[in-house]
């Protein structure tokens, strides 16, 4: 017993290093896994006791990964292999049915207080989980974004038999935590706006490992003391966080950010594994020639609903913002793969009959008054004025027709779009005609029928500022 206290007392007296390496919104990019593998390991060479994280949406965004025989595999395999200890669950953990399966092929737990599920669901995550560094003790606890009808941001139809709790009321849960732990760490799919907001509300965290929002901080972000940490989507960095204690006590803390895509060196069986998932041919054949090329997503959206119009004989289309999932195309080629990663989301095209005044209802109700989240449309123009007392908001919307004209808003259209847009919006009893076809089948055969396009400048959403 005494040779037990007089260790406990060495450790808490000498000064330590605590080390962690954090992603967030990796979205599949596999392709830069021999890096990540290499990095790890040259830092667990220095240091064996190295904890690596993520904070959410580790998959969507790469066919290779999502059209896997089990949806989201690669990624896991991957993780699996350069030794992440932990993830919280993003929103795009739930686009595919896999979810569940894939906790169960994972070597890591999913941490989230927030998440719960039936039996037959099998959502099986922890709230919290405390890691053991060399006699020092670092409480995790984990939480997922809720959106404003209380799920995260994914399509209702993948939560069946899972419900959520506030992210608050979750911490609130387990802030007995940080009194059993050496350092107390949120690891948060929240946002960085809410971050903040958890700074002033649980001011007894050390550390936010932050995603959702894709902010790239740099170097030290401290907010009411606590320090904050969150990269750019798709590996636009990764953390390398070192929190140093003394006498059992944080003394300091820093946060350096690695442009892991340019790291020299590959982890070579690593690399033989992403050679493997990515041995899929299908995916490179090509589907037109982009004459110039696509520069915001508003022009990639316009091609979306130009496409669901086109094979599915509507008058309107509309593409909510959030299922474009690429930001830009250069000139060239477009092919399977390209439309797969705009498009990630296998959701089904569906049909409605609207009037005008339907339609608008329904594109203002998914917006919810947001300017970020204004789908983007075909078949017609959308007049927006910006709300002078906050400028992320709209006040009204007019409609037109695609030469300017007045939209006829008593007469009866026919509307494509994806099953997600009728999901969370407001839309009439019995609408909602379902297509036997995928929304990304959509818009590879209206491709394959044009050959070549051109939709530099095509914008049918203008901002008014009155």
């Amino acid at each position: 017993m005494v040779l037990v206290l007089l260790l406990s007392i060495t450790i808490h007296a000498e000064k330590r290093d605590i080390h962690i390496l954090a992603t967030n919104d990796m979205h599949a990019q596999i392709g830069v896994f021999p890096q990540l593998a290499a990095l790890i390991d040259s830092l667990r060479t220095e240091d064996p006791s190295l904890l690596v994280f993520s904070a959410g949406d580790n998959r969507t965004g790469n066919p290779l990964n999502d059209k896997h025989e089990i949806s989201g595999y690669p990624m896991v395999a991957l993780m699996n292999q350069v030794g992440f200890n932990g993830s919280t669950l993003g929103n795009h953990e739930f686009d595919a049915n896999s979810l569940s399966r894939l906790i169960g092929l994972s070597n890591f737990r999913y941490i989230c207080a927030n998440v719960f599920s039936t039996d037959s669901a099998a959502i099986c995550t922890v709230p919290y989980q405390v890691f053991d560094v060399a006699g020092l003790k670092v409480g995790v606890i984990g939480v997922i974004q809720l959106g404003p009808k209380g799920i995260p941001g994914t399509h209702p139809d993948n939560l069946n038999g899972i419900w959520f709790t506030p992210a608050m009321e979750a911490i609130s849960e387990y802030s007995w935590l940080h009194e059993q732990c050496d350092v107390t760490i949120l690891l948060s799919h929240l946002g960085y706006p809410d971050d903040i907001e958890m700074t002033k509300i649980f001011p007894w965290f050390d550390l936010i490992i932050g995603g959702h929002t894709h902010t790239q901080l740099k170097g030290d972000e401290f907010v009411n003391g606590i320090l904050i940490t969150q990269n750019k989507n798709k590996f636009g960095s990764v953390t390398y966080i070192t929190l140093t204690l003394e006498n059992g006590k944080i003394v300091n803390k820093k946060a350096e950010y690695i442009d892991i895509k340019k790291y020299p060196k590959k982890n070579k069986l690593v690399e033989s594994m992403v050679d493997h998932f990515s041995d899929n041919p299908n995916f490179k054949r090509v589907l037109a020639t982009a004459e110039t090329p696509f520069e915001s997503r508003e022009e990639l959206g316009c091609l979306m609903c130009d496409a669901f119009m086109a094979e599915t004989g509507a008058e309107i289309a509309v593409e909510n913002p959030g299922g474009v999932r690429i930001d830009s195309h250069p000139a060239g080629d477009i092919t399977v793969r390209d439309i797969l990663e705009m498009d990630p989301f296998e959701n089904n095209a569906v049909v409605l009959e609207l009037t005008g005044d339907e339609i608008l209802k329904m594109i203002v109700s998914y917006s919810n008054n947001m300017i970020y989240s204004f789908p983007y449309v075909g078949g017609m123009k959308c007049e927006l004025t910006i709300d002078k007392t906050n400028p992320s908001r709209f006040k009204s919307v007019r409609l037109f027709t695609s030469d300017g004209k007045k939209f006829d808003m008593k007469r009866k259209y026919r509307v494509a779009t994806n099953s997600y847009i009728p999901a969370t919006s407001k839309i009439p009893d019995g609408s909602v005609q379902t297509l036997n076809i995928q929304t990304t089948d959509l818009i590879m055969q209206y491709l394959e029928k044009m050959k070549t396009i051109d939709y530099r400048g095509v914008r049918r959403l203008e901002f008014i500022n009155n």
